[in-house]
């Protein structure tokens, strides 16, 4: 991911909330309605459109009914490879005839949809925004489409990418277009429009983009004609007008910064522990905790006030997007850890049923959730306690003396992580997808086996606080670990996930942290996927391996992890592995360590065997 992200204030996310709402709203949909849905949008745009050269006819077969079989049809990319929810429809180059296939607009989650260099014809629907409403690229390019470019088109406010050019469509483009707070690229080049182009607030388009229209003018084309030179007196008094106006804005700016500075100051001198919240329900003695593990049905939350010495400061251990973990010690000696959330969208009962279903979410390599509780608008859960704390801290927080983790300990996390979140995309039912893996998610036990925390959390969250929202804000998961394509999408997916935990790799191997590289030189100001890029460009990718791994007899095996991790960072999507396939690497380059027994191996029947062989061919493919 390249380029900074600039954090929010809350008080400005109202412009945000109701788009974030209506994405949160698509992924929430019924699964099963979404998913005949999808099968029905595709039997659609297959028989509106005519398929000379039998593209669609070869591969689209309806009569297989199987679980996902649409996500094997020719340009169809799903969600999930198992689950026929459309992601994208790409059909360029295929010869395809007819009019705009209006049926798309039942493949209710696709985010991209590509039908360029066909011979569709015919005008783009007026109503286009009803069809694609939550598109972010679209091309028709290269089509012989006509009529003018709908109005309508403004009100498709997830598009990054427009690409309308070499068409036949006349008139004006739609000021109202400039609007698309999202735009980063527009082109209508080679079409025959006319009048004056588009002011965009977001974006800065070339004059190649509006080539060989004859009629279009303004910047950054010819000026309009009837535009003078010499300003008009209207034009001084507006510039006037609007200076002042800025002027008072910039007041007002400053003025409320200023006095939201002075209330943070008095609610911290009122709230120095910054646990009023706890005090707020401590009268709330009689409140039991609903406890999966039965030896600790009977615990209160006043247990947990003491434990946790009433939320105090001193007790917390970590944090994240989804809320703050404290350490808790009960009067028998038991360490626990209880995670206050942020606030949540959902009812008691909906929050109940959910707390339900994560219960029953076990694995070796998940962290156990051992019970929840409900204290006014509060949401409190309880964990068993991680004696080693984060992968994060045993990489980049090693203490002066403190020796560095060695190579098999490492692999050891690595396989054991990988195996858990393999088990949550491909075993669970229902599939999870994590939305934030980092080395911070990543706990560990006593015996330093890799926990997995935060698993199935996102959906619980109120939409201006969820990953699914929060990078509409700037601050979807942490900083170098999020994959490239979500700057498009807005979505999360499970090669997403394995983006993220090919850069956990990277730090395993090379003790970097994901946004800044010591080992680089001070020009570079890059993150670690972008610095593993230019290492591997140059055929220099063992200088990214920590010293103190190398030389030690481990050095074929750190090289294998390195490219496993290389292939799980690739920008294009369906280039990366799953995430199944991730831990069987991992699995057989651990081999001599005896890390998995046959009972803890996940078993994919779907997938090849022959693990070995794809490990060499990945290996030689980077």
């Amino acid at each position: 991911m390249t380029g900074p992200f600039t954090n929010m204030a809350l008080d400005n996310r109202a412009l945000t909330t109701l788009a974030s709402i209506l994405i949160y709203l698509v992924l929430s949909l019924d699964v099963c309605c979404a998913v005949q849905s999808d099968i029905d949008c595709l039997k659609s745009v297959k028989e509106s459109l005519e398929d000379p050269l039998n593209y669609l006819g070869s591969t689209w077969n309806f009569d297989n009914q199987t679980e996902g079989f649409i996500c094997k049809f020719t340009g169809i990319q799903c969600w999930h490879p198992d689950e026929s929810k459309v992601l994208s429809i790409t059909l360029p180059d295929m010869g395809l005839k007819g009019r705009f296939p209006r049926g798309i607009q039942n493949c209710t989650s696709m985010t991209s949809l590509d039908l360029s260099s066909n011979e569709l014809n015919g005008s783009i629907p007026s109503d286009i925004s009803k069809i694609i409403g939550f598109v972010v690229i679209l091309d028709l390019s290269s089509n012989n489409l006509s009529g003018q470019i709908p109005v309508d088109l403004a009100n498709c406010s997830f598009l990054n990418d427009i690409k309308l050019d070499n068409n036949q469509l006349t008139g004006q483009i739609p000021p109202q277009i400039g609007l698309l707070g999202r735009l980063k690229t527009f082109n209508v080049a080679n079409n025959r429009l006319t009048g004056p182009v588009p002011n965009f607030i977001n974006a800065s388009i070339p004059a190649e983009s509006y080539a060989n229209n004859a009629g279009l003018c303004g910047d950054p084309l010819t000026r309009c004609e009837g535009s003078s030179k010499k300003p008009r007196t209207g034009i001084i008094v507006g510039a006037a007008v609007g200076g002042v106006t800025l002027g008072a804005v910039f007041v007002i700016l400053c003025t409320f910064f200023y006095l939201r500075k002075i209330s943070r100051m008095k609610k911290k001198e009122e709230d120095p522990e910054g646990n009023k919240w706890a005090k707020s329900i401590k009268g709330s003695k009689t409140i039991q905790l609903s406890m999966f593990d039965k030896s600790a049905s009977k615990m209160r939350l006043s247990d947990l006030m003491k434990a946790t010495n009433n939320f105090s400061k001193s007790n917390i251990i970590g944090s994240a997007s989804t809320g703050t973990f404290y350490k808790a010690v009960l009067d028998d000696g038991t360490s626990l850890m209880v995670k206050r959330l942020q606030n949540t969208q959902h009812s008691e009962k909906e929050f109940v049923s959910e707390m339900d279903t994560l219960g029953k979410v076990k694995h070796r390599n998940l962290v156990p959730l051992l019970g929840f509780c409900m204290a006014k608008k509060e949401r409190l859960l309880v964990y068993k306690d991680m004696p080693n704390g984060t992968l994060h801290d045993k990489l980049h927080s090693v203490s002066e003396g403190e020796k560095t983790l060695e190579w098999p300990m490492r692999l050891k996390i690595g396989l054991g992580a990988a195996k858990g979140f393999a088990w949550l995309h491909h075993n669970c039912n229902p599939r999870i997808i994590h939305r934030n893996i980092s080395s911070k998610c990543i706990l560990l036990d006593v015996e330093f086996e890799p926990k997995i925390s935060d698993f199935g959390l996102a959906r619980l969250m109120n939409p201006i606080d969820t990953h699914l929202s929060t990078f509409v804000n700037g601050e979807f998961g942490d900083f170098g670990y999020v994959a490239p394509e979500y700057a498009r999408t807005l979505m999360a997916t499970p090669k997403g996930d394995v983006y993220s935990f090919g850069v956990v790799l990277l730090e395993l191997v090379t003790g970097e942290r994901p946004t800044s590289v010591t080992k680089a030189p001070e020009t570079f100001k890059g993150n670690l996927v972008e610095w593993i890029s230019n290492l591997s460009g140059e055929s220099k990718l063992q200088d990214a391996i920590d010293h103190s791994l190398s030389g030690k007899g481990y050095d074929t095996e750190i090289f294998q992890v390195l490219k496993v991790a290389c292939r799980c960072v690739l920008s294009a999507p369906k280039e990366r592995p799953t995430m199944f396939e991730v831990y069987q690497f991992l699995r057989a380059i651990g081999e001599r360590y005896h890390f998995t027994t046959e009972d803890d191996i996940l078993m994919m029947p779907s997938e090849s065997d022959d693990v070995g062989h794809q490990l060499d061919e990945l290996i030689v493919a980077q």
